[in-house]
């Protein structure tokens, strides 16, 4: 535990307008990588916008290692067809949680984060205040594909005996 600096916990929520890889539709799945951990969600058949709503908890070693998001088209005889991905920058996020707010009003905007170049939001997102969680929802921008975006939440979870930030 001591090597932990926390849990992030990854709501995937819905895919919205994906690839098609399959003749008519796709059946996608999302799959979070960082560093060797590996989570996947459900598989959503015949579906360009599917809604997951599922939570997907990384342990955090190391907070500089990128958290990588793919989304997948199951295949059951082929190897998986890929719908493209996205970076997902946890940065801004982390320099929120640093600061240590609680007990903030819900719904208290801390900080807006912009699409840019290095990240893939397809549009501005607000790290708020939640239930006394600290929460940032995104829609990311799928790349190398023609189309899609992939709609999250993210939220801190403080391990009693981890390093913390």
């Amino acid at each position: 535990m001591e090597d932990l600096v926390g849990l992030l916990r990854i709501r995937v929520k819905r895919g919205i307008n994906l690839a098609r890889r399959d003749s008519l539709s796709s059946d996608p799945f999302v799959l979070i990588t960082m560093g060797s951990q590996k989570l996947k969600s459900r598989t959503v058949e015949n579906n360009c916008n599917p809604e997951w709503n599922e939570e997907l908890t990384l342990a955090i070693k190391h907070p500089d290692e990128p958290v990588n998001l793919t989304v997948y088209d199951k295949d059951t005889f082929t190897s998986h067809d890929k719908m493209g991905d996205a970076k997902i920058d946890i940065k801004p996020f982390l320099e929120v949680q640093k600061m240590g707010l609680q007990e903030l009003p819900d719904g208290t905007e801390i900080k807006r984060v912009v699409p840019t170049r290095d990240n893939c939001l397809s549009e501005a997102s607000s790290i708020v205040s939640n239930s006394g969680e600290i929460v940032q929802d995104m829609i990311l921008l799928l790349r190398n594909v023609e189309c899609g975006e992939v709609e999250i939440q993210i939220e801190w979870i403080q391990i009693p005996g981890s390093r913390g930030l």
